[in-house]
């Protein structure tokens, strides 16, 4: 059917900023394994996260994110996400924070500039649902400008 989803919807880039193997590891499972339209890109710190946003270095010829998943435990996601919004060229990117607790996202909702936070789920099942959900949303409600 030429109206369905998927042959409709270019699917869009995602850059996940994650350290904990396990994480990334659960992350990639439910793209891989659910069929979800995204790609996914990991780096593991703050400095493979510019080089790829940047496109420097080993990461010259990748896609432009058009969304970035960020650890909000990473010990300098701050920083990453201060360099992010301060750059003129990936200031527009949407940056979700991953926490750990609902108590956490309250704590950082004014502390930093992230468009949304999600708390990360801690078993593979409710983790694909947050995947599957984000894909939805990003798929299907909103529309990012193409640079």
């Amino acid at each position: 059917m030429a109206n369905s989803l998927s042959e409709s919807v270019i699917p869009i880039e995602v850059l996940l900023v994650q350290d904990d193997p396990g994480d990334v590891f659960m992350a990639q499972a439910a793209f891989d394994d659910h069929k979800v339209m995204n790609n996914l890109h990991v780096v593991a710190d703050r400095v493979a996260a510019l080089s790829f946003l940047r496109g420097q270095g080993e990461y010259r010829d990748r896609p432009r994110p058009d969304l970035i998943l960020l650890d909000l435990n990473l010990g300098d996601s701050r920083q990453l996400l201060a360099e992010v919004r301060s750059d003129d060229e990936l200031r527009h990117l949407p940056v979700v924070g991953l926490t750990s607790s609902k108590a956490e996202q309250e704590a950082l909702r004014d502390d930093l500039h992230a468009d949304a936070y999600m708390t990360k789920p801690v078993d593979f099942e409710r983790f694909v649902d947050v995947v599957c959900r984000l894909d939805a949303f990003f798929l299907s409600v909103v529309r990012l400008p193409r640079r």
